[in-house]
């Protein structure tokens, strides 16, 4: 989102019921001195993002099974993605 989009936080709340209802439709940028500081989201885009947060896991691959670890090690990627070994190799 550009700056030019974003709305200073003075304006946002002396105009928190507008920009309350446009949250519903559109992420609104709040900013100060120049910079965004924060969005203002509706409640449904939130939860979205609490459930896509909550369903990413990093783990470390000692916390791997042997099985599990085997399998990756002989998985190959599918033939149909070989063009992109090319922009593996360049430097």
């Amino acid at each position: 989102m550009s700056l030019s989009k974003t709305i200073p936080a003075s304006q946002f709340t002396r105009n928190f019921g507008r920009y309350r209802l446009r949250a519903q439709r559109e992420a609104v940028a709040v900013s100060s001195h120049g910079q965004i500081t924060g969005y203002f989201v509706g409640p449904d885009e939130y939860e979205e993002f609490k459930r896509f947060q909550a369903s990413r896991r990093s783990f470390a691959t000692v916390e791997l099974s042997d099985e599990k670890a085997k399998a990756i090690g002989k998985s190959r990627m599918d033939p149909r993605h070989a063009h992109l070994d090319s922009l593996l190799r360049r430097k």
